[in-house]
């Protein structure tokens, strides 16, 4: 079954685009919805004639999508997450968590846009960012151990207090063993 799209739909299409859909998912989900269409000829011809009209629009659409894009393409995020100590992370870090960083570093992007793998270790992903159909960012995304910073200052600290313990000591214990004979 072909299906106009009249909005962009993740993984289906964007708006203005005809795409096949199984019958059922075109019947019972996008037509009501009001996210679809039925492809007829005449709703091909008048898309048809909608897009000619609408091509400076759509052009404006465009270049602001760049603009967006240019503005967060160096961007990379990095997530603290709470790990196991074998490493899983407690949950999942996803597109949510995503939104929430791009948005303290002051682009406000809708978590709608954004698709990512979900992220169930810590490890590098790499979160996709659809500002239009023919414009997508790529976001690295770090996720680290919250605590991972705790246990490297304990790892200095007994780095340091076994350096800072006298070599002597093992000799001063064996000659108190000695006179105590």
């Amino acid at each position: 079954m072909e299906i106009i799209l009249k909005e962009d739909i993740i993984g289906l299409g964007y708006k203005n685009d005809i795409v096949n859909v199984k019958s059922g998912y075109g019947r019972n989900y996008l037509i009501p919805q009001g996210k679809g269409v039925i492809a007829s000829p005449m709703a091909k011809k008048i898309l048809a004639e909608n897009l000619k009209q609408q091509a400076h629009k759509l052009a404006a659409i465009k270049a602001d999508a760049e603009k967006r894009a240019e503005a967060i393409k160096d961007v990379a995020l990095c997530i603290a997450a709470k790990v196991s100590a074998t490493g899983q992370l407690y949950g999942s870090v996803g597109v949510n968590q995503v939104a929430e960083e791009l948005k303290k570093l002051g682009h406000d992007i809708d978590r709608k846009i954004i698709t990512m793998k979900e992220a169930k270790q810590v490890g590098d992903y790499a979160a996709t960012v659809h500002f239009h159909k023919e414009v997508t960012v790529e976001i690295p995304v770090k996720v680290v151990a919250e605590n991972a910073p705790a246990e490297e200052e304990k790892k200095e600290e007994a780095v340091a207090a076994v350096e800072e313990t006298p070599v002597e000591a093992p000799a001063a214990e064996e000659a108190e063993a000695a006179t105590e004979e």
